[in-house]
């Protein structure tokens, strides 16, 4: 997998830019670090966005410059209490530190924590309105409709770019691809975060000018976020990666998938995310961010619907039967909130001639007791699997995997491949798909529960991205295969690539033996 970030500069606490001195780093994205910084004249506490440019091939620095101008033209001009307040822009004169010198900074308003910081601390397993919902809402409707109104698209509104202080503030940020209106629409570079980007976005066409982009995108991209609030983090679309819930998205635009939004939320809130996520442009721009801020206020604070005591046989049904005649994946009420896929299996014609010899493991099998599988990564082994949407990725498939990579040694380490760890990640593959298993705020490849959660997301999306591409027969060594090298080697091998046959055939083994 190919990287496109930006080398963080190596700054030192206390560093000074301007009259801001730098206290500690706060996070790193793909085109920038946020840092904790507070003013030497009166100790106010800001927070300073750093850009730095040296060390990139020409292509990415101009897809960074028109980034930082973007970003510096508009927070220049925001002037709302939903926007972060830009204080300062400097450049950096710091000739003894190259990797600095000439990097733009951008001092602004420092928040508590993101709304991506309050998600990610909700209990998955029990949905509902986190802390402050409509309040969250209602601020971060109204910056978006002070936008529109300006002529300006956000382009990238997800949780991580939504500022919460102690106080009830919340702040709309990061508008690196913010773009002013022309016309009817904007444009934007061939950037954004697939969890929130509407359908349109993958057919339109990028020209000279960057990717068409219009205010019904920011529309789609709240009603996302506003699910995601209502069910404290809950994704309106099935997938245990963001390429997966954006190929659920880009089916449902289709009509081939319904749109199944959780049950928990209260229904005048799902009326209005679902027009929110209404799944072509032109129908969705009737929804305006005035309109939306108009019925956010009129809502009010959500309350969490009754939970159903038992399965909706009849709905269930129904929905199985729909999804059998689509091919679409669905979420059946059955008190799991794990999606079960409906339909039939792809036909098997261009299955790999190997794929037919292996048993594949049960449905969401379980590893059985007296297996090697030690006893301490069972449980999250299995809570990595059934975050799956896809049937054929049970604990016994990743147990296997696990198993033929490193033997479950979580410090395993293969330096010459640059790989480590139990689940034998590269650390920049790690990053980009990193899930915190145990919960202690990092993300760390050595940590078996991170690596192993991380896995589960990855083969998953693996398994779905094969489906997609017309490969079926037996999944488990498809994603193995792919694991080992990457989703295009297997798609252009048409199967299990050569180089690789003889560690898919180590992964079936394992799994002949842990499903017996």
């Amino acid at each position: 997998m190919s990287r496109h970030s930006v080398p963080v500069p190596d700054v030192p606490v206390g560093y000074r830019i301007g009259e801001w001195e730098l206290t500690e780093p706060i996070g790193t994205g793909a085109w920038g670090s946020v840092y904790a910084a507070r003013s030497t004249a009166d100790g106010t506490p800001v927070a300073v966005k750093l850009w730095h440019t040296d060390r990139l091939a020409p292509g990415q620095r101009a897809a960074l410059d028109e980034l930082v101008s973007r970003e510096v033209r508009f927070s220049q001009e925001a002037d709302h209490p939903h926007l972060v307040r830009t204080r300062a822009v400097c450049v950096i004169s710091d000739p003894d530190r190259p990797p600095l010198d000439g990097a733009v900074a951008l001092v602004m308003d420092r928040a508590d924590h993101s709304l991506q910081d309050l998600l990610d601390a909700a209990d998955p397993e029990t949905p509902g309105p986190v802390p402050g919902a409509e309040r969250i809402l209602r601020h971060v409707a109204a910056g978006l409709a002070h936008m529109h109104a300006a002529g300006r698209v956000h382009g990238d509104l997800k949780p991580a770019n939504v500022l919460l202080t102690t106080s009830g503030e919340t702040w709309l940020a990061d508008f690196g691809l913010t773009a002013e209106l022309d016309g009817t629409h904007a444009y934007m570079p061939p950037l954004g975060t697939l969890d929130h980007l509407p359908p349109e976005w993958w057919s339109e066409r990028t020209g000279v000018r960057g990717t068409v982009v219009r205010p019904s995108a920011d529309i789609w991209a709240f009603g996302v976020l506003a699910h995601q609030v209502l069910t404290g983090g809950r994704h309106p679309f099935p997938g245990a990666a963001a390429r997966a819930r954006a190929l659920a998205a880009q089916a449902y635009a289709r009509g081939t998938a319904p749109l199944s939004l959780d049950e928990s939320v209260p229904a005048p809130w799902r009326a209005l995310v679902g027009d929110c996520l209404t799944p072509d442009h032109a129908s969705r721009s009737r929804h305006d961010a005035a309109a939306v801020l108009t019925r956010v206020r009129a809502l009010g604070a959500p309350r969490p619907a009754a939970r159903r005591l038992r399965r909706a046989v009849v709905g269930a049904v129904v929905l199985a039967l729909a999804a059998a005649a689509a091919g679409a994946a669905v979420l059946l009420p059955d008190g799991t909130g794990r999606p079960t896929t409906g339909g039939a299996p792809p036909t098997t014609a261009s299955a790999p001639a190997a794929a037919a010899t292996t048993p594949s493991a049960p449905a969401h099998g379980a590893i059985p007791p007296g297996s090697d599988v030690p006893v301490p990564l069972r449980d999250v082994i299995t809570r990595a699997a059934h975050r799956c949407t896809e049937e054929e990725i049970t604990p016994v498939v990743l147990a296997a995997m696990l198993k033929a990579e490193s033997g479950f040694d979580a410090d395993a380490a293969r330096p010459r491949s640059d790989e480590y760890g139990i689940a034998l990640w590269t650390p920049a593959v790690f990053r980009a798909w990193a899930v915190d298993g145990d919960k202690d705020g990092v993300k760390d490849y050595m940590s078996p529960a991170d690596a192993i959660m991380t896995m589960g997301g990855y083969v998953c999306w693996l398994a779905q991205r094969f489906e997609e591409e017309g490969l079926t027969g037996d999944m488990p060594a498809l994603v193995a295969a792919g694991y080992r090298t990457s989703d295009r080697t297997v798609i252009e091998a048409g199967g299990v690539p050569e180089q690789v046959e003889g560690h898919v055939a180590e992964v079936r083994r394992h799994l002949a033996r842990y499903t017996r």
